[in-house]
């Protein structure tokens, strides 16, 4: 009885490590995916309309919710849609974020302003500013 006790104290300390090697592993990949160039997206609008990040860094848009977005170049302007092709952005053509997932945008190589907006959601913008 005491060797099967101590054998279920040594599994449990081997799993209980194995598990918070793990968990570590996680944290740390989580921790250096979470950088400035992430914009979160609700059901119908970016939690944040405008971002700055550097030349040459791409964006990644984060969907908290199930609701899925198509992205683009151009902006909504009173309740209409515009397209657009700006120099100097990457082309972004109905990019789908489906519900509770990510996607990644650029890189942008060029200093400047641009203009993204979801195409299902009027009133979606987001200005992304390069330095």
């Amino acid at each position: 009885m005491l060797k099967k006790l101590l054998f279920i104290s040594i599994l449990f300390s081997m799993l209980t490590f194995a598990f918070a090697a793990c968990g570590d592993a996680t944290s740390n990949t989580s921790a250096s995916n979470s950088s400035g160039s992430q914009v979160h997206m609700d059901s119908t609008t970016f939690i944040q309309p405008s971002i700055t990040i550097k030349k040459g860094e791409s964006l990644t848009l984060v969907s908290d919710t199930v609701t899925p977005h198509i992205i683009a170049n151009g902006t909504w302007d009173q309740g209409t849609a515009k397209p657009a092709k700006e120099s100097g952005a990457p082309e972004v053509k109905d990019v789908q974020v489906n519900g509770n997932s990510s996607t990644s945008i650029g890189p942008f190589n060029t200093a400047g302003t641009f203009k993204l907006y979801c195409t299902i959601h009027p009133g979606m913008n987001l200005t992304v500013t390069v330095q």
